[in-house]
């Protein structure tokens, strides 16, 4: 933990965050750095994510940035990277401390992992992806490093590879679309969301009665 900080500390009063603030000037300034850009990506991603910044920024960022190949090795290694660096921190750093805040929702997955734990641990991030709890969760758990590793790569490859690959794409489609066509998207997702709400919570009601 002190070197993450310590990290972000030097990043700082070298400028460099500033320049992750910046879409383009991140893009010009990790394509000239060549390889080194590579590890620039890599080491951010793997030591910030578990923490707290969205992987999901560093996937679509690499996606934007580099050919799809290139982007999808580097999101996979960065990926895995924050996974290891959440799920090592959690089992040998603070324990105790993140074991009572793992929510319910992920505990009743522990039977799951004890009988089938490649598979639930391949299911979980297929679904759930890359959350730092999720992290956290697999770290108290009693799995072990080596299937969570291979359980996580496996559950990794498909939702990598559809951004790495269509990514851009989807970017560039977004960028055409009116304000107009937004809002009405973003109205038709919230009533969605308001109505599933409602219909729980009557059930809940109901099932309470």
């Amino acid at each position: 933990m002190l070197a993450v900080v310590l990290l972000l500390v030097v990043s700082h009063q070298l400028g460099i965050l500033q320049r992750f603030a910046e879409p383009a000037e991140l893009k010009r300034t990790l394509v000239e750095l060549g390889p080194w850009g590579y590890v620039a990506f890599i080491a951010a991603y793997t030591l910030l994510q578990p923490f707290g910044i969205p992987g999901t920024v560093f996937v679509w960022a690499a996606a934007l940035i580099w050919p799809w190949p290139v982007a999808f090795a580097l999101s996979m290694v960065g990926t895995l990277g924050a996974s290891v660096v959440g799920f090592s921190f959690a089992r040998f750093v603070a324990r105790d401390w993140i074991a009572m805040r793992i929510p319910a929702r992920f505990k009743k997955y522990d039977e799951a992992l004890a009988k089938r734990a490649f598979l639930t641990v391949f299911t979980l991030r297929i679904i759930f992806w890359m959350p730092p709890l999720l992290h956290a969760f697999f770290g108290v758990s009693k799995v072990r490093f080596s299937t969570h590793f291979w359980g996580s790569f496996a559950g990794y490859l498909l939702p990598l590879f559809l951004v790495s690959f269509f990514g851009e794409r989807l970017f560039e489609a977004a960028k055409a679309v009116s304000v107009e066509t937004w809002v009405g998207v973003g109205f038709a997702v919230l009533t969605t969301v308001l109505v599933v709400w409602l219909h729980r919570r009557r059930a809940t009601n109901a099932t309470g009665a």
